[in-house]
Parts: C-alpha cells; structure tokens; sequence
C-alpha cells in the first residue's frame, strides 16, 4: 500500500476523535477538547524524550542529553503558549457545557503524572485517584520504583569524575531526592570548574523552570475561568494547583544558588 499524508498520519481517525458532550453544542466545547487532547499528544513526546534523556545520562552521552533536554525546553515553552489560546474561551463560555464533564478533570491525566514521576516528583498518595487494578496505576507504580531522571543526571557525573556519594548513587527511587549537602558541594565545585558540566546542570535547572512555569499558567488560567469553585471530577480545582507551584524537582540545583 502506497502511503499518503492522510493514511501516514491516521488524519481522517485523528479529525474524527472530538466528540463534542452538549447538545445543542456549544461552540467553545471544540477548543476545550482540542486543546487537550493536544495536551496529551505533547505530554506523549515528553515521555518519548524523557526517556531518551535518561538513556543519554546512563551512557554518559551529553551531546545526546543536552539535545534532548532541548527538545522538551521547547515543547514546555509550547504548552505555555497553549494557555494563550484556552484563555480566549470566557468564563461564561466555558460554563455552559463545563458541568458535560462529569467526572472528567484534567487531575486524571495519566500521562502528565507519568511525566512527574520520571522527573522525581513522587510523593505518597499521588496515584490515588487511579483505580488500583488499572494499568494506568501499574504503569505508575513501575515508573515509581525506578530511577528518576535526577538519578540518573548523578551518574552521569560520577562517570565524568565527580565523587558522588555511593548512598546517593543508589538510593530508594520511591522518594524524591533529598536535598543532600554533599552532592551540594560537588555542585558548586562543577559551577566554578566544570564548564561542559555546569552546561548539562543549567538545562536541568531550565527544564525545572518550565515545569513550574507550566503550572502558574495553569493555576491562573484556571481561577480565570472559574475562580475558587470546586474542579470537575471532586479535585479541589485552584486550590490544589496552587499546592503544586514552586515545588522544584531538583532542589539542590536550586540551593546551591546561594553559595555560588
């Protein structure tokens, strides 16, 4: 079979996949569901990079890393962009087929948690609103026994040298990393005399910053549209984004700010 744009890319079951919940329908509930299923498709390729980055770090291959962490800079830089767009539906806008959701909220999405847990922001109960038998939740669970990125960005600097400490090397996955004063002080040692290093820890901190920048845009672009009311699907709305802001995930890149 000869391929075509249309048949490459699956247009024709892509453009068939918005399926609007009011009747008569309302003219805003298109955006909404493009955006994100958008959304998802971008977090896809996060994944698809994070796990590339990972690969790099373990292999000790920093230009394969750094064009990795530069792809997914970019795309966080398009999902900022994308609040631009939802911000032009109006409160009363959305309002009209919001309570179509049902229990749809944007808490559930899989994937965004997938992202999350491999960059090593993992924490307890953060899975509890995915059914325990699912394989979703499996999926979860696996990513969260597992090294994160942040272990993995440690041995890349114990293979280029920098006496990292065995326990930090090989610690529980399950948690977040601990902000350590020993790697803190390798850190700041790589900031004043490691260049080439220094580079590979900058993007980190970029790619930390997107994140977070992410979702400021998308705590204010949620009180915009429905200020302090409960979220779809029983989530706190606002009020639950507004725990997740300013919560780095490589804490001692940002601590050693202050000694540098």
């Amino acid at each position: 079979m000869v391929r075509t744009y249309n048949s490459y890319l699956r247009i024709d079951e892509l453009l068939d996949l918005q399926t609007l919940a009011s009747d008569p329908q309302e003219h805003d509930e298109m955006l909404f569901i493009v955006i994100h299923q958008v959304y998802e498709l971008w977090f896809k390729q996060v994944l698809h990079e994070c796990a590339l980055l990972q690969r790099a770090f373990e292999d000790n291959d920093r230009p394969l890393a750094l064009a990795a962490l530069k792809r997914v800079l970019t795309i966080f830089k398009t999902l900022v962009s994308q609040v631009d767009i939802l911000e032009t539906m109006t409160p009363v806008s959305f309002s009209s087929f919001r309570h179509r959701l049902d229990t749809a909220s944007g808490f559930q999405s899989t994937q965004f948690r997938e992202i999350e847990t491999i960059l090593g922001h993992r924490r307890p109960g953060a899975f509890f609103h995915i059914p325990e038998e699912s394989e979703a939740r499996r999926r979860l669970e696996d990513l969260q026994r597992k090294p994160s990125v942040y272990d993995s960005f440690l041995r890349f600097l114990s293979f280029n040298g920098h006496p990292i400490p065995e326990d930090a090397l090989s610690r529980d996955p399950v948690g977040p990393p601990p902000e350590d004063e020993r790697v803190q002080k390798i850190l700041i040692d790589i900031y004043r005399n490691h260049p080439l290093d220094r580079d590979v820890c900058e993007r980190l901190v970029d790619l930390d910053e997107g994140l977070q920048e992410w979702r400021y845009r998308h705590v204010k672009m949620v009180q915009r549209t429905i200020g302090v009311k409960m979220g779809t699907g029983g989530s706190p709305g606002a009020k639950y984004l507004e725990t997740t802001l300013f919560k780095p995930l490589f804490p001692d890149l940002w601590t050693i700010r202050a000694s540098l």
